[in-house]
């Protein structure tokens, strides 16, 4: 009996521990300060205060963005930077904002060159630039012009299909 207890509570608070997280509240989004000044703006009720209010943050607004201290980025550029990322190594960090969710899996491009490397390995490189080395895999006799996929395996693998063969591993090569 003793037994079943000792592995009863350990249990009990692993299984808790989702439940309990998932009651708490994200903690909301810091936004820039001129930004949030804008926004401040909508609290006003008098109609001239709240003109003269958004006239002079959007005015502070603009002029932040022109000084390049604040960078306004929708969620079509984030992931088209996510897709100019895939593949790289970079620190965990919310590039995009606190509730950064833009996550990028796959990415379907055309191979722009083919080449080989010292060790006489494939090298792809893609419409958008980005250098693919491949790694292991039977030979895929790639041509300039085909379609690529790329999609992200399991501990930090990438696999390439090219037209819809079976996929061979790859690994991101820095710019050159």
């Amino acid at each position: 009996m003793r037994r079943l207890t000792c592995l009863i509570a350990p249990l009990t608070l692993l299984l808790g521990a989702p439940a309990l997280a998932k009651d708490k509240d994200p903690a909301p989004a810091v936004q820039p300060q001129v930004f949030q000044a804008v926004v401040d703006c909508r609290k006003l009720t008098d109609s001239a205060t709240r003109l003269a209010c958004y006239d002079a943050s959007v005015a502070a607004l603009a002029g932040a963005a022109e000084a390049k201290q604040v960078l306004v980025v929708d969620r079509a550029t984030t992931e088209k930077t996510k897709r100019g990322l895939f593949g790289l190594s970079l620190p965990r960090i919310k590039l995009f904002g606190e509730n950064d969710d833009v996550e990028i899996d796959k990415i379907e491009s055309t191979i722009a060159s083919v080449s080989s490397s010292r060790d006489g390995s494939v090298i792809f490189v893609l419409a958008d630039g980005a250098r693919w080395k491949q790694t292991e895999g039977r030979d895929t006799f790639a041509k300039a012009g085909q379609k690529i996929e790329i999609t992200k395996g399991t501990l930090g693998s990438y696999f390439a299909r090219i037209n819809g063969q079976s996929g061979v591993r790859v690994i991101r090569l820095p710019q050159s």
